[in-house]
């Protein structure tokens, strides 16, 4: 077992340094919602299935730790609302310790 370390800035504009194990199959989504760090509703509402971008998050640092995009999130991504140069479904980042330091702002709740 191995835990990494994230920072994720909130909606609110507040940076939480979080630990993240990654022996247990989470995404990012799911971290952001162990910590409570948006509000309940406002996160992972389709579950994590990439059809709803509720989970988006702006890549700060670290962009080069992550996976190619999928089509599903690009696709998503293509019909969300305040998307960036940098966003990325949290639901498709997957807790690694390839992403160990990543840096991420959650992205407005439409």
């Amino acid at each position: 077992m191995q835990d990494i370390n994230l920072k994720i800035t909130d909606r609110n504009g507040d940076t939480h340094e979080v630990v993240a194990p990654t022996d247990m199959s989470m995404n990012l989504m799911e971290v952001i919602r162990s910590y409570e760090l948006a509000e309940e509703g406002t996160i992972g509402v389709c579950g994590g299935m990439a059809m709803c971008a509720s989970c988006q998050v702006y890549v700060v640092e670290g962009s080069d730790k992550l996976t190619e995009m999928g089509a599903e999130e690009d696709a998503m991504l293509s019909e969300a609302f305040h998307v960036q140069y940098n966003s990325r479904l949290g639901c498709q980042i997957h807790i690694t310790s390839e992403i160990d330091g990543l840096e991420v702002a959650i992205a407005p709740y439409p």
